[in-house]
C-alpha cells in the first residue's frame, strides 16, 4: 500500500470514529434532554398535587369553625371540616353535588360537610334558590330542598325570573312543607341577609368563582373527578392523624 492510500485510510477511520463520537454525543444528548423533561413534568404534578392543600396568595384561608347557623352534613364535631361556597345556578356546582353526596356517604362521620351560599351575580336564579333552600331548611328540609333544586337545574335554570317562585312553591309542596310559612320564609329579611352574609363572606376571603372548596380552612384547588376528592380528603386525615 503507497502513502497516498494508506494516509487515506488513516482519514477515512478518524473520519469514522469522529462520526461515532458525534452520534453517541447526539445519543447522550437527547437522553439528557428526555431525562429533564421528565423531571420537570414530575415536578410540575408533584407541585399541582401540593397545591390541593396549600393556600395560594390570591385566597386567604377561612375560619374552619362552624357557625350556629350553618347546613351540614354528617358528623359537626368532626375533625375535618369541608366547607363549599356554591351557586345553585352554577353548573360546575351541578358537577360537583352528586361527587359531594358520595363523599358524604363514603366518610360519614369522619367528614362535616357544610354548605355556603355564594350566588353569582350573572346567575338571576341563584339568590331565590338559595331563599328557597333556607326557607326549607327552617322547617328541617334544606338538604332535601338542596337536592331537588340541583337535580332539576337544567329545567328551572331556563325559565324567566318570574316563574322561578312558582317553581320553588311547588318543589315546597312536593316535600310537604307548610307552605304560608315556607312563602313568610322565602321572602324574610332574615334569609336575605344570611344569603348576602355567605356571600360578603367568600369576597373577603378573595371568592371570586363558584364551587369553591376548603378543607379545615384551608383553599382546595378543584379536584377533576371524585377520586382526586377522595384522595385530597384522605390525605388531610392521614396528615391529622
Amino acid at each position: 500500500m503507497n502513502n497516498y492510500e494508506s494516509h487515506r485510510q488513516e482519514k477515512l477511520a478518524k473520519e469514522h470514529i469522529a462520526r461515532k463520537k458525534r452520534f453517541i454525543y447526539q445519543i447522550a444528548l437527547w437522553f439528557s434532554i428526555i431525562a429533564g423533561i421528565g423531571l420537570i413534568v414530575g415536578g410540575m404534578i408533584y407541585f399541582v398535587a401540593r397545591q390541593n392543600l396549600v393556600p395560594t396568595n390570591s385566597l386567604a384561608t377561612i375560619e374552619s369553625a362552624l357557625a350556629s347557623d350553618d347546613w351540614v352534613k354528617g358528623n359537626k364535631d368532626a375533625k375535618m371540616v369541608f366547607i363549599e361556597y356554591s351557586d345553585f345556578q352554577c353548573p360546575a356546582c351541578a358537577f360537583y353535588y352528586p361527587l359531594l353526596k358520595k363523599i358524604s356517604e363514603e366518610f360519614g362521620d369522619n367528614l362535616a360537610i357544610v354548605y355556603r351560599h355564594f350566588p353569582l351575580p350573572k346567575h338571576q336564579g341563584a339568590k331565590p334558590m338559595a331563599y328557597a333552600a333556607e326557607a326549607a331548611g327552617k322547617q328541617g328540609k334544606f338538604w332535601e330542598m338542596h337536592d331537588m333544586i340541583f337535580d332539576n337545574q337544567n329545567k328551572w335554570a331556563v325559565q324567566s325570573q318570574s316563574k322561578i317562585k312558582d317553581i320553588v312553591v311547588e318543589y315546597a309542596k312536593s316535600l310537604e312543607l307548610n307552605i304560608e310559612q315556607f312563602e313568610k320564609d322565602f321572602g324574610s329579611k332574615e334569609i336575605e341577609q344570611k344569603v348576602e352574609g355567605h356571600y360578603r363572606e367568600g369576597v373577603k376571603a378573595g371568592i371570586s368563582s363558584t364551587p369553591t372548596f376548603f378543607l379545615n380552612g384551608r383553599i382546595l384547588q378543584n379536584p377533576k373527578n371524585y377520586d382526586e376528592l377522595r384522595n385530597i380528603i384522605n390525605q388531610a386525615i392521614d396528615e391529622n392523624l
